[in-house]
């Protein structure tokens, strides 16, 4: 079918490239990238011979366009997947448009240095017009909209789990479900333990700064902002149990609230342990999660990226971590002029996803949906100009394929609602 470039070889970035390798029929060659090629050659030499798949491998730095640009136009890919950091969302965008090529990634962008004068203005405008604070939003990449449908370039943005697959659920039960549907809630559960005092289950450096944020949810046809893990709810997961989980703003709110018409409310949750909690909370009053450099020996550093250093890289968490998670959306609404309840979920288990690709459910959930979307993409499943969110596209061959690749959902037609 087409080559894929790959930017990115962490975690998550390792479940994608498997799954690419799985789908040779689709993905008959990609090229590896990353700043370090040493780890882009390693998975290289762990999957060849077992795949169809032609696989290449390349050193690149994803903060430069030129660079990126001589890349693409060395290898002239089909797609460019960002599985970087968000940080890098834009001058990816900008190296594709530079080069003619569709764009795909898992995370909406947010800056690195959130202090920089000239972001910080814009920002700031945002937090009095939106009604929120958090570090990351679709504007940025919302902007390149008319770009792209210039170019006749698709931008599929955040095609993970969540975001990703959680507005995938939305469009199916718009389509199938509800004739209007009112309110959503997102639940993002993890059951795993990985025996690990403190560590985080995906980048921590965006993780930790996502729910540190203030939280905030959509009502009414605008933001409520709440101070950070002011909300708490208890909810009995299919397959995991009763866990604690607190409402978090989440990305995904912002391009709901847009997509789909007359919604009164969403919320996201997700779980986490006392433990964390604790950890995350003395991490914080002592600024180990600031982003603003400060001078240590005569070296800068910013706190946040050296406590990134200290933790356990998510990457190796797969063989450690037992246990499920569960990740859905709940909604109440009205089909056939009738009240109607559902609840869209999938249950992941971070053992079989270790034995599969040798990561932890995390990085699975998010790495199976990239492949999905980027699939979407090169088989013209989806296919439009512009700057597009999962939920605008039609939801059924998305929902197809998770079925296929390994996030089997399924419906519970009268679900216990969150209060």
């Amino acid at each position: 079918m087409g080559k894929a470039l790959i930017i990115g070889c962490g975690g998550v970035a390792g479940v994608v490239i498997h799954k690419c390798c799985q789908n040779s029929d689709v993905f008959e060659e990609i090229m590896i990238a990353s700043r370090t090629k040493s780890k882009c050659d390693a998975i290289k030499e762990q999957l060849e011979g077992r795949t169809p798949t032609k696989i290449r491998t390349a050193k690149v730095d994803a903060d430069n366009v030129d660079e990126l640009c001589a890349l693409i136009d060395e290898y002239k890919p089909d797609i460019v997947m960002n599985i970087a950091l968000p940080y890098q969302d834009l001058t990816i965008m900008d190296a594709c448009l530079k080069c003619g090529v569709n764009y795909m990634d898992t995370a909406n962008y947010e800056p690195e240095d959130t202090d920089d004068p000239a972001w910080r203005a814009i920002y700031e405008k945002r937090c009095r017009e939106a009604g929120f604070t958090a570090y990351f939003d679709y504007s940025w990449q919302w902007a390149y909209k008319e770009k792209f449908e210039k170019a006749g370039l698709t931008a599929l943005l955040g095609s993970g789990f969540d975001p990703g697959v959680t507005q995938a659920y939305c469009a199916y039960a718009q389509k199938h479900l509800f004739d209007q549907i009112d309110t959503i809630d997102i639940l993002d559960c993890n059951g795993g333990e990985h025996g690990y005092p403190f560590a985080t289950n995906f980048n921590p450096e965006i993780n930790l700064r996502e729910v540190s944020a203030p939280g905030s949810y959509w009502e009414d046809g605008h933001w409520v902002e709440i101070p950070a893990m002011s909300i708490k709810r208890e909810y009995d997961f299919d397959q995991v149990g009763r866990k604690d989980m607190y409402l978090l703003h989440h990305e995904e709110i912002e391009s709901l609230a847009k997509n789909i018409p007359n919604v009164k409310r969403i919320r996201f949750f997700m779980t986490f342990g006392q433990s964390y909690l604790t950890h995350m909370k003395c991490l914080e009053n002592v600024g180990m999660l600031s982003t603003t450099p400060i001078e240590f020996e005569g070296h800068q550093i910013v706190p946040i990226q050296f406590l990134k250093a200290l933790l356990p890289d998510p990457a190796t968490l797969g063989p450690r971590t037992k246990g499920k998670t569960n990740i859905g959306c709940i909604f109440t609404g009205k089909k056939d002029g009738k009240e109607k309840t559902a609840y869209i979920y999938n249950v992941c288990d971070h053992e079989a996803c270790y034995r599969e690709v040798g990561s932890q459910a995390i990085s699975y959930t998010t790495g199976v949906p990239a492949m999905i979307g980027a699939a979407m993409l090169m088989t013209g499943k989806w296919s439009k100009p512009g700057v597009y969110t999962v939920e605008e596209f039609d939801p059924d061959p998305y929902m197809e394929a998770l079925n296929k690749w390994g996030l089997p959902w399924q419906v519970n037609g009268n679900p216990v609602l969150v209060d």
